[in-house]
């Protein structure tokens, strides 16, 4: 079943609290966090002060993705705070398999993200370590960016890798999510769905979110008479 990731770097910050009870009320049981240091990516967003001052206030799973240099100076830091999930970036881990550890030792669940130009090499040999890997769909920094449609093909080999081995990893995609390319993506092989300006960009945050949890749930319609998905 399809999991959508509301990201609350397109929320209204100024009201935090209720943009989170208001995605939550509508059935979300994710939020993705991203975390941007004005160095990895250009811009700046929170730290994990903000998390912990929100993690009192829902019961919604922490999805922590450190878009930053040297993430593994921030990872107890955000443990503490209250992620469940940690991402951190191929490009910025020269021992990734060291900070893997790292995050599954603070008592979170590790994931690797990739850019849209970085390919798939490398991963076979950390794919037993990780429980996600996440697809960077646009080149990160930004919210409200446009889906690159190439992407689905890098979603397509990754899911054939990961079934190759036989593992049991997720595949997170973020960047330009839409109720119009939603059901594209899974069929590609993606469980986790991050939205920003799908959803906190759209006057009703309840509906905006129904509507994307229906598109890309159409990913799992099958027509009996072609046997096409969508």
């Amino acid at each position: 079943m399809v999991i959508i990731a509301p990201s609350l770097l397109a929320a209204d910050f100024g009201r935090l609290r209720e943009e989170i009870a208001c995605i939550e009320a509508a059935g979300a049981t994710w939020l993705h966090l991203d975390i941007m240091d004005g160095h990895f990516v250009p811009n700046l967003t929170f730290g994990p002060g903000v998390v912990s001052a929100l993690r009192p206030y829902t019961k919604l799973t922490f999805d922590v993705h450190l878009m930053v240099e040297q993430p593994e100076n921030f990872i107890q830091a955000f443990a503490e705070a209250g992620a469940e999930w940690i991402s951190v970036h191929v490009e910025t881990c020269p021992h990734l398999h060291r900070v893997i550890h790292q995050v599954r030792e603070a008592g979170c669940r590790p994931a690797v993200a990739l850019n849209p130009a970085t390919g798939l090499q490398g991963l076979e040999w950390v794919l037993e370590e990780v429980d996600m890997v996440l697809v960077m769909t646009v080149n990160p920094g930004f919210g409200g960016q446009r889906f690159i449609p190439s992407m689905l093909r890098k979603i397509e080999e990754l899911a054939r890798l990961i079934k190759a081995q036989g593992k049991e990893v997720l595949i997170e995609v973020d960047g330009g999510i839409s109720a119009d390319n939603a059901a594209a993506v899974c069929r590609a092989g993606a469980q986790v769905l991050v939205a920003g300006t799908a959803i906190f960009g759209q006057q009703d945050r309840v509906a905006a979110f129904k509507a994307l949890h229906y598109a890309a749930s159409r990913a799992e319609e099958v027509d009996a008479r072609t046997g096409y998905r969508g």
